[in-house]
């Protein structure tokens, strides 16, 4: 790809910010340095255990304690109705916390497999782990609903709000004489997070103050529902998490556990460390649900979409409504005169799902980008030639301009990168494989979040950077040094960073792939009006100068930002700011335009038809999603979000076990993940030079969760151009080859 140069004035301004830059916190994350929640250790610290529920529904109506108490270490052990209620104000929280109002232990009520039902405390873990496994809880089990089989029901309330459950777009259009039609369902099954730091909190009292050690995406989302639980003003909540391993969405909600961590510190007057094992990931906080997508495509003897429906359908628990927007890529991708979409759910006993990387588009695009291969085909259409006669210029569903967009080029420059036009359609062997090639479109709607940060000089002339965002992996303890040295012209490992805090100044989550739109803003920001205070203190025009080298130039001027410092009494500060129209909490980006990301995917299979195995040959993305602060990082975002789409397409799934009412495999064990042995070193990744100064001063837009998108829908295309079979139920399974080729095993 081309390389674009930035002046000093457009670099002030965003442009050219960052760069090809190792991370900054790979040797503390390496080495073991990185501290994270359950990490915390004290002398004081009690360890707690929770106990599920072994029915999804039903009543707790005993509990015999006395032989989890008699285990050496254990001090208490907690039923439901032993802790006090929620404050008045968590029933009243609104969307921005993502809290389930559901709060185990509260009554006797059983709702879902795995449910807390009781905590045992203790002086070791091991201790609480043992008092928990002798534990008597006797239950009687009632009915209860399987949600995958549930009846399809309007959404109330909940997640709702964070789009419409149904839009219609223009009027039905004859679609004429040669036109081509595609109506097909496709499935895809519930699938868990998974991340590697299993979720844990760790809560300390101090009078009424609580500091709360927690692996989390949004410290500021915790905080607020702490506040709630316990009638106490925010300033007198302190979250704390530096390092998260590993989130997806599951870390965004606020979960029982970590409420259940602060209510027994303070019941028992000491702090109290709560992590969920492996197989309580599965049934204690969130994951994707199982899906339904009905998809209607309608095109004219010319390949022009003519009508475009998408119906999808998501289970839930009974507790809170979770609505997974799958049909929004629908009414966003491709231009059509018609366009109808509708979100229902399916309400059962099971815990309430929640987001999990590309939540919407990630859906959305296998379901329709499957869809779109089929009707490529049977228009007789190459599939990409299919997508450029029905490029949206402009957002289908409301007719905004983009605020950028440069899916053109990334189909071309992808295309090109992989070979595509050279390709033989249809498939070709090596050996016993049969190869096939596939193609989509990635896409994923903005979110933007407000942010705050401090940067900040002192007289020995060390700068540093202070904000509250929560570093999950993804490499902002990199970029947002970057962006504060690339305005002083810094070396970024001079850069200062404290981060993960909630007594920072405010951050935006880390979700929804607007950390480096929010952050990124405000930092830069910060790191401007540093930089002019030091102009003023050199007597130069702030709107003349730059820096460069560690010195600050005006002209032919120049001076050492460590001799400007040195005169200081004190350090001196700038805070910076990204603020959203009307202090909006979120947005989607600026009203009058539509902002998403964008990308070209490609994938090459090989097909074993007799033993139905798939396998990766190689893999292209190219990407439009505005200015690249960071391709380094960038480039591993995208590599994991295809490893991702990958373990989508062929190995994921977590099935709901019908007849007791759980997740049949709740472990690792009986999920299949992707490996390194899964994916070949020809993964190609490039961006298009893009700067999209609608989106935010840094030009940049979000593409943690459009890495995810697409590629599984690529993979789809090839298994069918490798073999001619459609699969419509995700994963592809050796069987589903199988029995496609050779029928049902006898």
């Amino acid at each position: 790809m081309s390389t674009v140069e930035f002046s000093a004035a457009e670099r002030a301004a965003g442009r050219g910010l960052g760069g090809d830059l190792a991370r900054l916190d790979g040797p503390a994350k390496v080495t073991g340095a990185a501290r994270y929640a359950s990490d915390r250790t004290g002398e004081n610290l009690l360890c707690a255990v929770l106990v599920g529920a072994t029915v999804p529904s039903g009543r707790v109506v005993g509990l015999d304690k006395q032989p989890a108490l008699a285990v050496e270490g254990v001090v208490a052990v907690i039923g439901p109705g032993e802790l006090p209620p929620p404050g008045p104000g968590f029933a009243d929280l609104t969307v921005p916390p993502l809290a389930t109002r559901h709060l185990p232990l509260r009554d006797d009520a059983i709702v879902y497999y795995g449910q807390p039902v009781a905590a045992v405390i203790a002086q070791t873990l091991e201790a609480a782990e043992e008092g928990a496994t002798r534990l008597g809880v006797s239950v009687a089990a009632a009915k209860f609903v399987v949600p995958d089989t549930a009846p399809d029901m309007s959404a109330e309330g909940g997640y709702a709000g964070l789009g419409a459950l149904d839009l219609q777009v223009g009027a039905p259009v004859e679609p004429g004489p040669g036109s081509h039609h595609v109506s097909a369902t496709y499935v895809q099954p519930a699938r868990h997070n998974n991340p590697m730091e299993p979720s844990a909190a760790v809560a300390e009292w101090d009078g009424d103050w609580l500091t709360l050690y927690d692996a989390a995406q949004h410290v500021y989302a915790v905080r607020s529902v702490m506040a709630a639980v316990f009638d106490i003003d925010e300033e007198m909540v302190r979250i704390v998490s530096p390092y998260t391993g590993g989130g997806f969405g599951a870390k965004a909600f606020i979960w029982p556990h970590e409420i259940l961590a602060a209510m027994l510190a303070r019941h028992l007057g000491r702090p109290v460390k709560l992590t969920l094992t492996r197989a309580q990931m599965y049934d204690t906080v969130g994951y994707q649900p199982l899906m339904r997508h009905d998809v209607t495509l309608t095109a004219g003897g010319d390949g022009r979409l003519v009508e475009i429906g998408h119906d999808v359908v998501n289970t839930t628990a009974v507790t809170d409504d979770y609505v997974e927007f799958g049909s929004a890529t629908a009414s966003a991708l491709y231009a059509s005169p018609h366009i109808h979409t509708s979100q229902r759910v399916r309400r059962g006993n099971v815990n309430l799902p929640t987001f999990m990387r590309s939540p919407i588009d990630g859906p959305g695009t296998w379901a329709l980008g499957v869809a779109m291969d089929e009707l490529a085909r049977a228009a007789g259409l190459d599939p990409l030639e299919l997508r450029l006669r029905n490029y949206a210029e402009r957002e289908p569903s409301s007719g905004r301009p983009w605020s950028s967009k440069k899916l053109r080029e990334a189909y071309e420059e992808g295309a090109r990168r992989f070979g595509w036009h050279e390709r033989a359609p249809g498939g070709t062997t090596d050996g016993r494989w049969r190869i096939g090639c596939g193609m989509a479109d990635a896409t994923q709607g903005q979110f933007r979040f407000p942010s705050q940060a401090t940067v900040s000089i002192t007289p020995e002339g060390r700068v540093s950077l202070s904000v509250g965002f929560t570093d999950i992996g993804q490499g902002p303890g990199t970029i947002f040094p970057q962006v504060v040295a690339g305005v002083l012209g810094l070396d970024p490992a001079e850069v200062e960073l404290s981060w993960g805090d909630s007594a920072l100044p405010f951050a935006g989550p880390t979700y929804g792939s607007g950390t480096t739109i929010g952050v990124g803003a405000a930092a830069l920001d910060a790191a401007t009006k540093l930089r002019d205070q030091l102009a003023q203190l050199a007597g130069w025009p702030a709107a003349q100068v730059h820096c460069d080298n560690g010195e600050l130039r005006y002209g032919d001027h120049h001076v050492k930002l460590t001799e400007l410092a040195a005169d200081l009494p004190a350090p001196l500060a700038a805070e910076g700011a990204f603020r959203l129209p009307g202090d909006a909490w979120a947005d989607a980006g600026p009203a009058e335009y539509a902002t998403r990301t964008f990308g070209a995917v490609f994938a090459e299979v090989g097909v074993d038809p007799e033993l139905g195995l798939v396998r990766l040959r190689r893999g292209t993305g190219v990407y439009s999603a505005g200015h690249i602060v960071n391709p380094r990082t960038a480039r591993s975002q995208m590599i994991g979000g295809l490893v991702w789409g990958w373990g989508m397409a062929t190995l994921e799934a977590s099935h709901f076990e019908p007849t007791l009412g759980r997740w049949h495999s709740p472990n690792l064990a009986g999920v299949a993940l992707p490996v390194n042995a899964d994916i070949p070193s020809a993964i190609d990744i490039a961006f298009v030079d893009e700067f999209d100064e609608h989106a935010g001063p840094l030009g940049a837009k979000g593409i943690g969760e459009l890495s995810a998108t697409g590629f599984a829908a690529a993979v789809t295309n090839a298994v069918y151009d490798a073999v001619s079979v459609r699969i419509t139920t995700l994963p592809i399974r050796p069987a589903d080859i199988i029995n496609a080729l050779h029928g049902p095993a006898r």
